[in-house]
Parts: structure tokens; sequence; C-alpha cells
């Protein structure tokens, strides 16, 4: 396919700036990218100036329809990295010398269709495209600071006002690497002094919105300067005025341009006569392609366009008549040798009304290679006539376009196709075509583009397996089947956007496929199973979709590899759970919920740590609150009231064989030998001792309930030794315990040192209350008192009847049971 006549200017890009990822380009080079992060669109916003409260991280503003009438330095001084400006249509006077003094980073500037009577100061070093068109300056005269805009690659300037150009006009341009030049805004000039463009050395597209009636000579002498630069297209807008009538021959001068090949005629008045002319010269000049966009076609000669034969060959490649208005209502006469069209390799004929093709002249064409016929009113037997064969026709047609057209039978076109025997893409996009009847397409068609027309789900049977491309964005489709995509082997594109459908299958087997759109859908979520059968595919676009933000959709956003993805993150939003509506996958992916419920890994590793953790709380607790001491006391415990089941019948009528059994630490024996021990067995009390009556050869802990179990009472010798001794501390656990299961005051205790209950350690909480509570002895320093202590003492003791203390018969059943254990 040649290349396209003329690339996307600068108010293109203004229309795609305020889509949600633009890459704003100056040729290869990208400018300004324009995110809606970083963008911001505020036109028709009723405006009447620049807000302050914009963020000051912007790169990308549009303020175009507003009442702005003037731009000063605090407008904008903020704005430190905006790359992108457009402020048009908004009535603008004047820009202030230092309105953009802080922002250096600006790269596209914008103010054209404004009332600006002098071109504004621009210390802009880093701009690229300049629009000060359509504006109301008095002359094409620009100021000495355009020499310092040195990266400046594509310039607009146009004044109604303006009628007149000079060298000196454009001489600051000289320097600048200006590639594209728009110049002029629909008036008429005056003068035009020569050598004017030629100084633009660099010049490779030109845009010229000057009309031309009387003044040709003028036209010719900036066709001549723009073939010195080497400029290869030319776009001429507006060219001549509705009824114009031109005596002469305007286009003479293109016979002897050596380096334009490409011009454009646009949003003019065309007579037959004229254009006759026209293609004359081209036919004479190194042109290769021709393009009519956007005209009045009016015959004013009787026979219409009649191309007489010609005797040179031309360079004449493509031809393109886009959008065409006839002045009359009938069709063009059209009178040339399909001989003349031996180079043409691309021709379109869009928006002109066609319902009828004129085959004997376009099918003939033998060397025609890409055909569009898209914006007419064809028909399926206004394009293959029924009384015509066509046989050896369409000889060298590779890409036909028929979209926007009223094309209906998918049967027969397919059948139809079959006559252009090297053709391998077809457009029917935007007709009506509906299925009726089995189809059968040429194995050489691998292209086929039915998008916009309804379909259905069944579409897939009526298709070729030979297809590589194929595209059916809003069909109707809702359903695809499981192996509906494997009985194409040879896919490599496949197109499903802005159709119903809700999921997409597992496992789908297309090892060749490479491009895949499923966005403006359905699909709730995409599983990993999807891509498993996808190996080669490089671009996969499902943004659009209303997106349930659960496990799947998080592996979607987080295992996907997000290069495949063009439209990605802002386009991937969440429409359930209703507290995640909104939300895009990207923020999905880095919240809490997501992460915690929807990685495994994640799960295991924060269980293990809480786990970790939860042990590590109860082991430091355990181990502050003496954790180990009250284990084993619960262990010795459940085996004291095992051992209690065991032998309760056996001792159910055993008396006791001490008054007392005493608990003390090692560290005080010497007060109880010498003090405790005598004054009580001195006054007839039997007492135990763990140092003489402790049965050698048993476990210590039966040693000591043996003992405390055939006493009556128990006696603690408090002291701070005593709170340090292990072994008195399970004394005194027994003691408790026994206390309370026989539920009788069992307990006697001896304070032999003063002991802050609050200095007890907290295993002796039970101590602490049984201190608060109950009355115990105090040991006195003063030898009166001694006597009182004695004697209360042995009060404590002797209230047990004489009888039941029976040492020997206890003794005697001690003995035995010692022997049943």
């Amino acid at each position: 396919m040649p290349a396209t006549l003329w690339t996307i200017t600068l108010p293109s890009l203004l229309f795609f700036v305020v889509r949600p990822t633009v890459l704003v380009k100056d040729g290869n080079v990208q400018v300004c990218s324009c995110t809606r992060k970083n963008s911001k669109d505020l036109s028709n916003h009723n405006l009447k100036r620049i807000p302050s409260d914009l963020p000051d991280d912007i790169e990308c503003l549009d303020m175009s329809h507003n009442n702005i009438s003037n731009i000063v330095h605090g407008d904008l001084n903020r704005l430190t990295q905006l790359c992108f400006l457009t402020i048009t249509h908004c009535g603008i006077q004047f820009i202030s010398h230092d309105a953009f003094y802080n922002n250096q980073e600006l790269r596209v500037l914008n103010v054209s269709y404004n009332q600006l009577t002098v071109v504004p100061y621009l210390p802009l070093l880093q701009l690229r495209i300049l629009d000060l068109s359509s504006n109301n300056y008095d002359s094409y005269g620009l100021p000495g600071f355009f020499n310092n805009l040195t990266h400046l690659n594509d310039f607009s300037i146009g004044s109604p006002r303006a009628t007149s150009v000079s060298v000196n006009d454009l001489a600051p341009l000289q320097n600048a690497p200006l590639k594209q030049f728009s110049f002029g805004d629909a008036s008429e000039l005056q003068k035009y002094e020569t050598g004017s463009f030629a100084q633009l050395r660099s010049l490779e597209k030109v845009a010229l919105r000057v009309i031309f009636c009387q003044s040709f000579h003028i036209f010719k002498k900036m066709l001549t300067d723009l073939d010195q630069t080497r400029t290869k297209t030319v776009r001429l807008v507006k060219l001549f005025p509705p009824q114009c009538t031109i005596a002469g021959d305007p286009f003479d001068s293109l016979p002897k341009t050596r380096f334009i090949s490409g011009l454009t005629v646009e949003d003019t008045w065309m007579n037959s006569s004229v254009m006759v002319k026209l293609m004359l010269n081209i036919w004479k000049s190194p042109i290769e392609k021709i393009a009519f966009r956007n005209i009045i076609y009016n015959e004013d000669t009787p026979y219409g366009f009649h191309f007489p034969k010609q005797h040179c060959t031309t360079k004449l490649q493509a031809i393109v008549f886009d959008g065409v208005k006839h002045y009359q209502y009938q069709y063009p006469k059209i009178n040339m040798s399909t001989e003349l069209l031996s180079h043409l390799t691309y021709l379109k004929f869009s928006g002109t009304g066609m319902s009828i093709l004129p085959c004997r002249l376009i099918s003939a064409i033998p060397s025609l290679q890409i055909l569009d016929l898209s914006d007419n009113l064809l028909e399926d037997t206004g394009f293959w006539w029924f009384c015509y064969s066509y046989k050896g026709m369409f000889p060298a047609l590779r890409h036909l376009s028929l979209s926007y057209n009223r094309f209906y039978d998918l049967a027969f076109i397919s059948k139809k196709i079959h006559e252009m025997k090297v053709l391998t893409s077809l457009d029917l996009s935007f007709n009506s075509i509906v299925i009726k009847d089995p189809c059968s397409w040429p194995s050489h068609l691998t292209e086929l583009n039915l998008s916009h027309n309804n379909l259905g789900n069944t579409v897939f049977k009526y298709l070729s397996p030979y297809f590589q491309k194929i595209d059916l964005s809003k069909t109707g489709i809702s359903v695809i089947s499981h192996n509906v995509i494997s009985e194409f082997p040879r896919l490599t594109h496949l197109f499903l956007s802005f159709n119903s459908i809700r999921s997409i299958p597992s496992y789908l087997h297309a090892p060749a496929l490479l491009t895949l759109y499923v966005d403006q859908n359905a699909i709730t979520s995409i599983g990993h199973n999807v891509l498993e059968g996808l190996p080669s595919l490089k671009t996969l676009k499902a943004g659009n979709n209303p997106f349930v933000c659960d496990c799947d959709s998080f592996w979607f956003v987080t295992a996907l590899n997000k290069t495949l993805l063009p439209d990605w993150p802002f386009d991937y939003t969440c429409s359930a759970p209703e507290s995640q509506a909104g939300m895009t996958l990207q923020k999905y992916q880095q919240s809490q919920q997501g992460l915690l419920f929807c990685q495994a890994g994640l799960q295991a590793a924060v269980a293990l740590s809480v786990i970790i953790v939860t042990v590590t709380v109860l082991g430091i607790i355990f181990y502050a609150c003496d954790g180990v001491w009250y284990n084993k006391m619960f262990w010795v415990w459940i085996r004291v009231k095992r051992r209690k089941s065991k032998h309760a019948n056996r001792l159910m009528n055993a008396t006791f064989c001490y008054h007392a059994f005493i608990s003390y630490s090692q560290y005080d024996s010497a007060w109880v030998d010498s003090q405790l021990v005598p004054a009580l067995e001195g006054s007839g009390l039997s007492i135990c001792i763990h140092e003489r009556d402790f049965a050698p050869g048993q476990w210590i802990v039966d040693n000591i309930i043996n003992c405390m179990e055939s006493s009556y009472k128990t006696i603690f010798v408090l002291s701070n030794n005593f709170v340090q001794s292990e072994w008195c501390n399970y004394e005194l656990f027994f003691a408790q315990h026994r206390a309370i299961s026989v539920e009788d005051d069992l307990l006697v205790f001896i304070l032999l040192e003063p002991i802050p209950v609050d200095s007890l350690p907290k295993r002796f909480l039970k101590l602490r209350t049984l201190l608060r509570k109950q009355t115990y002895l105090e040991w006195p320093k003063d030898d009166q008192k001694k006597k009182l202590f004695w004697s209360s003492l042995r009060s404590i003791l002797q209230t047990a009847d004489k009888s039941i203390i029976l040492k020997q018969v206890a003794l005697d059943i001690l003995c035995c049971l010692f022997s049943v254990v």
C-alpha cells in the first residue's frame, strides 16, 4: 500500500488528547504522553480564566471553547510540567510577555481561532508544535525570538487581515528544523515575494489555506518556492471559491516541479474543466498521489470529465475521492481510457454517493491493488452486475473495502469473491449483512471484516479456516463455544469488541493467535486457563468490561504480563462487589483484601506469622506467670485425685497419725528443730517432719501427700526462705486442695519473719488471699509474747479429740496401703 497522503496534523491531535492514553507525536518522535492521570479537559466549561487550583503535575491541558480573553503570568506559572496546551475558540486578545516563563517543558501549543492581533512572546525553547492560525494579525511578520525555537517542527499561522508575504516576514524561521508548515486563513493574498517559502529549507509537508481565483501568478510562485525546499506533499485548502470562473491554466507549473510527489485539493469548488486541466498537468509531473477531499464537483462542460489520450506515461499511483458533493443532481460523466492508469495501485471513491460500480472502468485497471468504495450507496447487485461477467476483472486487486454501504447477502458475496483471483482482504463492516445460506470462501482470502453487522452466535460456522484476520466487533455475539477458535488454525488476529460475551472459555486452542480484542463486552473475569492455549499472543485488549473483583480478577492483574494490554490500567475497573465498584483493577491488586484473600502463599505466610507470634506471646505470658510451676501442680493434682479415688474406701475409716505436719524451708530448720518441735512434742502432741518421718525409698511427692493426709493440721512456717523453696510451694499447693476437699480449716500459718503480702510471687495468689482473710500466728521477739504464741498454737492443735489420734492404728493402715501401692 502506498504511503498515506497526509499525516495527522495538530487539529487531529487536539481531538485525540482527551482519550484515555495518547502519545502526541511529531513525526516518529513522541512529544507528550497524555493519560487520564496527567490530563485535564476543561473545554466547553464557560470559564473566563484558567483555574488557579489545577494540579501542579498536570502535563496536558485543554481549555478550548471558553471565554478567556487574557493569559497572564499567574495563570500558568505553577504548571511547570505542562507539555501540551490548547486554548482555541476562546476569544483571546492578549497574552502577556511573561505568561509562559515557567513552562519550559511545553512542547505543543495551540492558540488558534482567537483574536490575537500580534504574535505573543514565547520563550519556549523545547517547543515542537505551534499553531497560531486563524487570528487577527495585520501581517505575517514573525518576531525575532523565533530564531531561538530550534526544535520547532510543525508551525501554523494564518490571518484574514494579512494580505501580503515578504521574505523578511518568515526570515526568523530559517534556522528552525521545520518539516510541516500551514499557511493562510482561507483568504486571498495580494502580494507574495519570491523566495519567502524557499528559505524554509527543511519542509516536507505544506498546507496552503489561500484562495486563488484570478491571482494564479502568486500560486505559481509558491509552488516554485516549495519545490526548491524539496517539499514532498502539498495540501491546497479552499483553493477556489464557489462559482469561480477560471480562464487560464492555474496548474501549468506542476510539470516543472521535481520533488512534489503528493497533492491534496480540499474543501473547495471544482469545475470539470479545471479538473481536466489539473489532471493533464499531473500526468506530466512527478506527482504520485492525488486526493480530492470534501469538494463540490460541478460539470461546466457538456461531456463532463473528458480526459484525452496521452502520449506520455505517468508516475501516478494513487487517486482518492473522499467526500464529493455533486452540484448537479446527476451521475458524473467520465470518459477516460484505462490504459492511462497502468501504474495505478490505489483508488478510493468514498462518500461520493455511488450506487452502481462503473465496472468497465475500475475493474479493468490492470495494476489496481487497493480499492476503497466505503461510505457509498452500493448494494450486492450494484457492485456485481448480474448481466456482467467478472472473470478476468480486478486481476491484481488484493484489498477491497466495501464498508458503510448496503450489502446484504453474505453467501452471495462469498460466491462472487471467487472471481477475484488474488484478493486477500475484504471489508464489509457497517452494512446490513445477513446469513441465509452456507458460504464458500476462496483459500486466498485471509482477512475478513464483518464488524457492525447483526450476525449472532452462528457467524463462526460461515467463515473460512483459511482466515488469518477476522473482525467480528459489534456483531451480536454473546457466546463463544469451547472449540470455535480451534476451527481456524491460521488465525492471527481476532476482534470481538462491542459484543455481549459473558465469558471466554478455558483452554482456547489458537497457537498462531497474536492479537485478541474482547473489550466492551460483558466479561466478569478472565481465568488463568484462557491463555494457556494462546502461546503466541502479543496483544490482549479486554478493557471496559464489568469485572468482578475476586480472586480470578486478582490473578489477571498480578500474574498476567501487562505489556499484553494496550489499554491498561484505566479501562479496567471493578463493577462488583458494591464496595469495590469503580475501583481500578490496579488499585484492587494493591488493596489489603486482594493481597490477603487471593494469594495462597501470602495467606500461609500470614497464618504462620500469626501462629508464631501467638505462640511466642503465650509462651512469654506462660513463663512470666510461672506456667511451668502451675503445670507441674496440675499434673500432681490429677495424680492426687486419681490416688484418692483409688484408695477412698480403704482410708474412709482411718484415723490421724499426727496432730500436725510441719512444712518449712531447710534454711529455717534450726528454728524448727530447736524451738517449734520441742515445744509441741513437749506438750504431748504428735508432730510429723520430713527429715524424720518420710518413708525411705518412696517418691518425695507421695511422702508429702501421705504425711499431710495422716496429719490433722498442717503448719506452714512462713519466711522469705519458704517463698523461694520449690518443695514448700508443692506442700502449700497440696494442703490447699486438701483443705478444699475436706471442707475444713486444716491450715495453720506461722509467720517467722515479716513478709509483705504484695511481694509474694504471682503463683502464691492463694497464699495472698489466705494471709488477708485468715488469722496467722506471728513469731514474736519478746519473751512474754512467746508464751502467748505457744499457748495459742497448742490450743489450735489440741482441738482434735485424742481418741482419733491413734498413731499405731493409722500406721498399720498406712503400712497396708503402701504395701498395696
